[in-house]
């Protein structure tokens, strides 16, 4: 059950929203989480591995919108939508690359356009 992250677009029914600070969800969103678009910071061991890097807010709601979905408590037909600037975007594609949980349970959905064009419309 991987939950696709899409960069701004409409949100449809069943879809989750996560924020960036300084900007305004959708009206009627529903919004799993708030976060800043700092770059994700990488101490102690070379790797950094989690016993080392605390978990920023983008991890953080990721992770609860997913097990919220494992455990039947959060509507799980939808996408989580990223509302934020290019700043944003790099965050939480930063945060998801940098997390081997995440990137287990997330992928990058294409831009609605970017769909179409692959599909031929």
């Amino acid at each position: 059950m991987r939950i696709g992250i899409r960069f701004g677009g409409a949100v449809a029914p069943g879809d989750a929203v996560l924020v960036q600070e300084g900007f305004a969800p959708p009206s009627g969103a529903r919004v799993v989480g708030a976060f800043r678009a700092e770059e994700v910071r990488r101490f102690g061991h070379g790797i950094g591995c989690s016993c080392c890097v605390p978990r920023g807010a983008v991890a953080a709601a990721l992770t609860r919108l997913f097990l919220d979905r494992a455990r039947g408590t959060e509507d799980g037909s939808g996408d989580v939508v990223i509302v934020g600037d290019t700043n944003g975007e790099a965050a939480v594609r930063a945060a998801v690359a940098g997390d081997v949980l995440l990137r287990a349970r997330f992928f990058f959905a294409p831009a609605a356009g970017e769909a179409a064009a692959r599909d031929g419309g």
